[in-house]
């Protein structure tokens, strides 16, 4: 196994956190309970969730999934606070992370979290009001470690200087769009600071909310599942190479355009773990075997170029 550290923390996991956005939007709860089983049988173990995921209903499933698994001790959970749950709670302000991180403990069903994580950036909040906050939160047991999501590296920079200036936890980890297409955000500046700071880089949208597993080629094929009307932005030049590209090397390796996707993600630099979903079995077992996927450099070149 690959076991990779979160940040400069005590947390590490394998190279793949399951994405709980699924859960109470397109993943009822027998099909979540599913997909959960089947990704710790493949012997994984970190879950992404937030507050604002289903306005709660990811944490509630993900939280009765545990209770009747008796298997808390055994994961890593991750969940955020900060996007807008409505127009009174939101921010990163003192007293919204304080009541936010109890009712994720309560719909969770456990009395701590192991990453939390601000959503995204709150200008209006100094960064030492949000990390004294979750300093407390740490120092009562109740965190274990904090990331960031959707930071720049300016701000990520920022929010450093004030934890070492005022021995406050930094930012471990963090959040960015980044997957074979979308390579904007984190490539350059903010992929050199991870490397340099040793912060963990786990990115979302890891597969272009399903792009790269093939299955969207005309815009004949967005009814395929709700995120399909998405994909009109991935039909162009740039997305077919990505395509071609995927088709070939998936072909040569035994493994489909999603797997070899994953695995490509899995290799760069400052990555820690890709967050993805899984509504079936199925998918469960190929994603693990994408993040498990050792690809030739001349194929990493290949699907690099592709991507340009």
């Amino acid at each position: 196994m690959d076991r990779r550290p979160l940040g400069r923390s005590e947390l590490v996991t394998e190279p793949w956190v399951f994405g709980g956005n699924i859960f109470g939007w397109t993943v009822d709860q027998n099909a979540g309970f599913q997909v959960l089983d089947a990704f710790v049988d493949e012997g994984f173990n970190a879950i992404d969730t937030a507050n604002v995921y289903g306005k709660g209903k990811s944490e509630t499933m993900i939280g009765q999934w545990m209770k009747e698994r008796g298997n808390r001790e055994n994961l890593l959970i991750f969940t955020k606070v900060g996007a807008d749950m409505s127009d009174t709670e939101k921010g990163l302000k003192t007293a919204y992370i304080k009541t936010s991180i109890e009712d994720s403990l309560k719909r969770l069903q456990t009395d701590y979290v192991d990453l939390y994580q601000s959503h995204k950036p709150d200008d209006s909040t100094p960064y030492e009001e949000t990390l004294e906050a979750y300093d407390v939160l740490i120092r009562s047991g109740k965190v274990r470690v904090i990331g960031s999501s959707n930071f720049s590296p300016k701000q990520i920079r920022d929010a450093h200087d004030t934890a070492v200036v005022k021995s406050l936890p930094r930012y471990e980890t963090e959040q960015p769009l980044y997957n074979l297409y979308d390579r904007e955000v984190f490539e350059g500046e903010l992929q050199d600071l991870a490397v340099k700071e040793e912060i963990g880089i786990l990115p979302f949208f890891s597969l272009a909310a399903g792009f790269l597993t093939g299955k969207y080629r005309s815009a004949k094929d967005f009814d395929k599942s709700p995120r399909g009307a998405r994909m009109e932005k991935y039909l162009n030049p740039k997305g077919f190479r990505i395509l071609d590209a995927l088709d070939k090397i998936s072909k040569a390796n035994d493994a489909t355009p999603a797997e070899v996707a994953l695995a490509w993600l899995v290799a760069q630099p400052g990555v820690s773990a890709p967050i993805a979903s899984a509504t079936s079995v199925e998918q469960v077992k190929s994603l693990a075997k994408g993040v498990r996927l050792a690809l030739s450099d001349e194929d990493l070149a290949e699907l690099t170029a592709a991507g340009k």
